[in-house]
């Protein structure tokens, strides 16, 4: 989740660290205070970095990426999962 106070050097090197153990799939989403109780949103993340960040993740090689505001962990899982098993059975 973007928006809590990260910075863009944090983010970049999480991704490389995910990379290089072989991480497969990534997901940006804007963080969303769900009730006072909780942590205050940092920043609004702009939809234009929301896509630098996916492009990113991409050229590290990471197999699925999804990057936006309303994007939540198990965001299209269901897909990505049939998607590369049909992938897989048909090399």
């Amino acid at each position: 989740m973007l928006g809590i106070g990260e910075t863009d050097s944090q983010i970049l090197s999480t991704l490389k660290d995910l990379a290089e153990i072989n991480v497969d799939i990534v997901t940006f989403g804007q963080y969303m205070r769900p009730t006072k109780r909780h942590m205050k949103v940092v920043e609004y993340i702009h939809p234009t970095k929301f896509d630098y960040w996916k492009t990113k993740a991409t050229e590290l090689g990471f197999k699925y990426v999804a990057s936006g505001p309303l994007v939540r962990s198990s965001y299209k899982a269901a897909e990505f999962f049939i998607k590369d098993k049909l992938l897989a059975n048909s090399t």
